[in-house]
């Protein structure tokens, strides 16, 4: 399953007091306070969620409304504006990944009618960088740009038996979540896993992320042998045999690979 992280909302980098550090943290805290399905915020709003004290947050958002990375929507709230949806598709680093898997995971919609997913990994969690619905898949609170936590997930875990032992020991380190009853939260079965995982090519999410979806996920091997990202299908639990499109996944991963620098 493939969901968005949840963010609170907050983003405040201390610097003794309690306060953003800096003016370019600080308008960072601004834009990230967003939240999917905020379609506007006011400035008491931004002031709450980011701990920005609410004068400074009134003047900075006025210098982004000048240079058009908010626009103002009346009733004295704010929303993103599209200049930012426009640096963004230029800042994507691995567009070349995305304009190559798309295809692949096209295919594997197509042939499962369930939802395709691309991500990588950023620190202990995965961000997904593309993903196709299918027609007969749950329907996920996962969007291109979400984050979720790697261990719990088979992009995530896919990628991570592949990964240097430090990357490893970073996510057990963090803690390993319990976000459904069956995530996986025993440091030592949780390595038994990625053994696992680095044996067969394949990864399974079995309702570690939520109840009732399962997943298939494989990596994307760089010449290296390090993974550069991960593919998978999730589909409802009673629908989507694991065992029957495991090989469609790794099929996919292993060719989408052969690509990778």
């Amino acid at each position: 399953m493939c969901p968005a992280h949840r963010n609170d909302g907050v983003s405040r980098a201390p610097n003794g007091a309690g306060e953003p550090a800096s003016t370019a943290t600080r308008v960072a805290a601004l834009l990230s306070a967003f939240r999917p399905g905020d379609e506007a915020l006011g400035v008491s709003e931004l002031a709450r969620r980011t701990g920005v004290p609410k004068s400074t947050t009134h003047r900075l958002t006025a210098h982004l409304v000048d240079e058009g990375l908010l626009e103002p929507v009346g009733g004295g709230r704010l929303r993103l504006a599209l200049t930012l949806f426009e640096i963004g598709q230029l800042a994507v680093a691995q567009r070349g990944l995305v304009d190559a898997a798309r295809p692949h995971l096209a295919d594997l919609r197509e042939a499962t009618r369930n939802t395709a997913h691309l991500a990588v990994l950023e620190g202990t969690e995965v961000v997904y960088l593309d993903i196709l619905h299918g027609p007969d898949a749950p329907t996920l609170p996962s969007r291109v740009g979400g984050r979720f936590p790697a261990h719990a997930t088979s992009v995530g875990k896919a990628i991570l038996a592949f990964s240097p032992e430090s990357v490893v020991d970073s996510v057990i380190t963090s803690g390993l979540t319990r976000i459904s009853r069956r995530t996986v939260t025993g440091p030592g079965l949780f390595r038994s896993q990625l053994a696992t995982i680095a044996r067969e090519g394949i990864a399974y999410d079995r309702e570690e992320s939520g109840v009732g979806v399962v997943c298939a996920g494989a990596p994307l091997l760089g010449s290296d042998g390090a993974a550069a990202g991960a593919l998978s299908l999730s589909g409802w639990t009673n629908r989507m045999r694991l065992d029957r499109v495991a090989p469609a996944v790794r099929t996919a991963a292993l060719a989408l690979s052969r690509l990778l620098p």
